[in-house]
């Protein structure tokens, strides 16, 4: 067995292979929405969902078939002790040790890398939780993946609401652009992603530090990835300030399906229902732009109650559950054979 790093902006024979040994588990790892399209598969693994620098690695057999990758993300601003894991086996080579050796080897990339611990998700009731449990390692937060099926909602339910929300924002307007901010907003845009750092967070994790910059780089994956991108904010009426915002992105390759990004409302602005304002100007902007949009993907952390109430109150429903897994660095089991 083999295991290489390569360039995922730039190989894409190897990002290829890492693709369809993703699409081989997906039944049993993630049947539940649409998989990623090839080219939001490739912009996705050359640049992660967290702005961080980031290593991939592919494994081949003997005959230089490859049967699993692994992604490390290593964070740069903050969580500098924390490296993320994205591990997959090909389907049809699981339970044989690949897996470990895998995990074995992103563990000694990691401490090279002065990480001390390794965290991932993993469906619950999957191969891949089942594989975490085998390891002893513990979960921080567990995140609950709600889908809206926008054809089975009663129009009088989000009318209500709407009344609600309006009646509370009175010193607000809204504006939305696609694609990435323009310039006048884009420092409202870092604030706004800032104030999303009082969401719940694994112990010891520290909170992402937001500017300019960032957004940019966000915007930049998101482009990568071939997504069309949807953005509501509120701004406040009396300063012009950027008080909240949502986003929706689509894959042109699962049209029908809309998968919600960041929404947040910075701390001085809360208490005006700018949330649900927010998400409802949302679903009329996709019944206009994208109308044939059938579901709307989202994910908040148990422990996050205020965006999951709202969710609730629009009409979405568990989809599945997905925790983070942590283990130590130094957990990780050795070799028996003591191979590197």
């Amino acid at each position: 067995m083999k295991v290489e790093q390569f360039d995922a902006g730039a190989d894409s024979a190897s990002v290829r292979a890492c693709y369809e040994i993703y699409l081989s588990g997906l039944p049993v790892d993630d049947p539940l929405v649409p998989p990623m399209s090839a080219r939001g598969f490739a912009g996705w693994l050359a640049l992660g969902w967290t702005e961080d620098p980031l290593e991939t690695w592919l494994a081949r057999d003997d005959s230089g078939e490859p049967c699993g990758w692994y992604m490390l993300n290593l964070p740069q601003r903050e969580n500098r002790h924390r490296a993320w894991l994205t591990l997959t086996v090909h389907a049809a080579r699981r339970r044989g040790g690949l897996g470990t050796m895998l995990l074995r080897h992103a563990a000694g990339q990691a401490a090279q890398a002065g990480r001390t611990i390794l965290e991932g998700q993993a469906r619950e009731g999957s191969p891949g939780a089942a594989f975490a449990a085998t390891l002893k390692a513990r979960t921080s937060l567990t995140g609950i993946h709600r889908v809206l099926p926008l054809d089975q909602v009663a129009s009088s339910r989000w009318a209500r609401l709407r009344e609600e929300a309006e009646a509370a924002a009175r010193g607000y307007t809204l504006r939305s652009w696609a694609g990435p901010a323009p310039d006048d907003a884009v420092a409202g845009v870092a604030a706004v992603n800032a104030a999303a750092a009082d969401a719940p967070r694994a112990d010891g994790e520290e909170e992402q530090v937001w500017d300019v910059a960032r957004v940019r780089l966000d915007e930049h994956r998101v482009e990568a990835m071939g997504l069309r991108a949807h953005v509501v904010v509120a701004q406040a009426k009396a300063t012009g300030e950027l008080a909240a915002l949502t986003q929706v992105c689509i894959d042109p390759a699962t049209p029908e399906w809309g998968f919600q990004e960041l929404t947040a409302v910075d701390r001085p602005h809360r208490g005006h229902r700018l949330g649900l304002l927010l998400k409802l100007a949302m679903l009329d902007l996709l019944a206009a732009e994208e109308p044939q949009l059938t579901r709307i993907i989202t994910g908040n952390d148990v422990g996050n109650d205020h965006m999951i109430a709202i969710n609730e109150q629009l009409g979405f429903e568990v989809l599945d559950r997905w925790p983070w897994w942590e283990l130590d660095v130094a957990d990780v089991p050795a070799d028996p054979a003591g191979r590197a």
